[in-house]
């Protein structure tokens, strides 16, 4: 990846912002080119795969290159604490990697979906309770992760493990417990700022304790007030993206500044995905994109103008 004297980092936007893969019915109304014409009218150069983008290779890079975007990754659910269902979900997951890998991705981000509110496929959508892993269900799924992340080795890729709100890796005890069970050559962190701290981790502490193991990050802020009312409220999922939980950076309650500092420091070359789950319908996605891109930029210029003082 080059890198740039005016900022060091390569930045993308999910395309979550416009039309949602969690919520369905949320931004239908977009279409493909107006969404990758809107990244790139804004300078972002990588994305996400979503829901509304072709699944077909040939046909998804002709339309990246058009715009002059690269697919950085895809979210890629799977359900390998289930040990009766483990042969079954590796051979699934190895099909999208060799989708990523055909489409010259470097990164398989996975999230585990079992015992998760709204997302595992054996319980009801309506679920809004998350039923915590037991022991043998933990090992599964450490089980599964390391031969999944062999699996992206051989394609030349690694796999990141995104920790997220509403799933069992949602909290700090989970996620620390997570990092201590799985081999760190294998296992990656996807670092992602809002979850973090929805989770109960400062983001800043996260990145410092697990800084050697962050091989990708997603750029997300918080809304204060509103994840007050959510824990208050005892609200799923669902239902605080719709509160207006989630925000673009520089629009919520993290301080970006020290974390910037610290990325610049550990000379961290991965992707920056932009990805405020928001609904687009009250959060204008090419207004709330081009705000992040802005304080983004200019976040970082001050952060390495200081530096060089």
């Amino acid at each position: 990846m080059t890198v740039s004297q005016t900022n060091p980092f390569q930045i993308g936007i999910a395309p979550i912002s416009w039309v949602n893969d969690d919520i369905p019915g949320l931004g239908d109304h977009y279409t493909q080119d107006q969404v990758l014409a809107e990244m790139a009218s804004l300078g972002y150069i990588a994305t996400e795969m979503g829901r509304l983008f072709s699944k077909d290779p040939s046909s998804l890079k002709a339309k990246l290159e058009q715009y002059g975007i690269r697919l950085a990754s895809k979210f890629v659910s799977v359900l390998f604490s289930d040990e009766s269902r483990l042969e079954q979900e590796l051979q699934s997951f190895e099909q999208w990697v060799k989708y990523l890998y055909e489409m010259g991705c470097e990164y398989v981000i996975v999230c585990e979906m079992g015992g998760s509110m709204h997302w595992d496929p054996r319980r009801s959508p309506d679920d809004k309770t998350i039923q915590r892993l037991t022991e043998k269900e933990w090992k599964s799924l450490v089980n599964g992760l390391h031969q999944a992340a062999k699996l992206c080795e051989r394609y030349g890729m690694k796999l990141v493990y995104h920790f997220h709100a509403g799933t069992v890796v949602e909290t700090a005890e989970e996620i620390d417990r997570l990092m201590d069970l799985t081999d760190p050559n294998l296992v990656h962190l996807l670092y992602d700022t809002g979850h973090a701290l929805y989770g109960g981790y400062d983001p800043l502490e996260l990145l410092m304790k697990y800084e050697n193991r962050i091989q990708y990050v997603h750029l997300k802020d918080v809304r204060r007030d509103v994840l007050e009312q959510v824990r208050k409220e005892h609200l799923d999922f669902r239902s605080a993206v719709l509160r207006g939980m989630f925000t673009v950076p520089g629009d919520g309650c993290i301080d970006f500044v020290p974390i910037f500092k610290k990325l610049i420091e550990k000379q961290y070359d991965g992707w920056m995905i932009v990805e405020a789950e928001q609904d687009p319908a009250v959060a204008h996605p090419y207004t709330y994109a081009k705000m992040a891109k802005e304080y983004i930029d200019a976040t970082i210029q001050a952060v390495m103008a200081a530096k060089q003082r």
